[in-house]
């Protein structure tokens, strides 16, 4: 334990902490916008399979809120230690930049600081909105043919009101902005990055994020649009 507790308070700790906490999570928004990219699925079998994907997961039980209460460790520590290695950083240069070019260095470390906690906002709201139900109470009401929560019903209800449409769409570019330098920093911290792999590293990671944000943003799109609609 107490090895593990140097580690953890050590710069290369931290570092690795938030890089592979990064990873976790990154791979959750993925696996969780592949589920909820079923609403698209052709030939109006988006409540079908949005609806069975939404009651197979309820089906895990245990095994679910293990997941959440894994995510939740992961989401604490990956903030905790971003602000940790940040305010390092900052005791490391007491005296402020002089040069403008340092100036812009330090840019993208505030972009993290500042878009993590407008994604902490944005996490809370959705999961008010579409877990607890708090947002929009008759949530709870919504149930398919089948007696299943009527998960198809709340999304396309959800993003059919522009401003939180909206809100989602800002919140997934931020997500991108934060995704395509986080990701790319996880490889220089452990050690796989050089100068043959760097370009190819950042454009992965600029890729990803895009790939990310339009997957994200297509569904209230397609219900501001029409595509998709009860």
């Amino acid at each position: 334990m107490k090895t593990l507790a140097a580690f953890a308070n050590s710069s290369i700790g931290r570092k690795w902490i938030v890089a592979t906490t990064g990873l976790a999570l990154v791979g959750f928004v993925i696996v969780h916008m592949l589920g909820n990219l079923q609403i698209l699925w052709p030939g109006g079998g988006g409540r079908e399979h949005l609806n069975s994907y939404a009651e197979h997961l309820h089906d895990l039980g245990p095994l679910l809120w293990l997941a959440r209460l894994g995510l939740l460790a992961c989401f604490v520590a990956h903030v905790y230690y971003t602000y940790k290695l940040a305010m390092e950083n900052r005791a490391a240069r007491p005296q402020r930049y002089a040069h403008p070019k340092r100036i812009v260095a330090s840019i993208p470390v505030l972009t993290m600081l500042v878009s993590g906690l407008l994604l902490l906002s944005f996490i809370i709201f959705h999961l008010a909105h579409f877990t607890w139900k708090l947002v929009k109470p008759e949530y709870q009401t919504y149930y398919d043919a089948a007696s299943r929560p009527d998960v198809y019903h709340m999304v396309v209800t959800g993003f059919s009101s522009w401003y939180i449409s909206v809100f989602y769409i800002v919140s997934m570019a931020v997500l991108c902005l934060h995704i395509s330098h986080g990701f790319s920093s996880v490889f220089q911290t452990f050690g796989v990055r050089n100068k043959l792999l760097a370009p190819l590293l950042d454009k992965g990671s600029y890729v990803l994020g895009f790939l990310l944000f339009l997957g994200n943003s297509l569904i209230p799109l397609a219900v501001l649009f029409h595509f998709i609609k009860l």
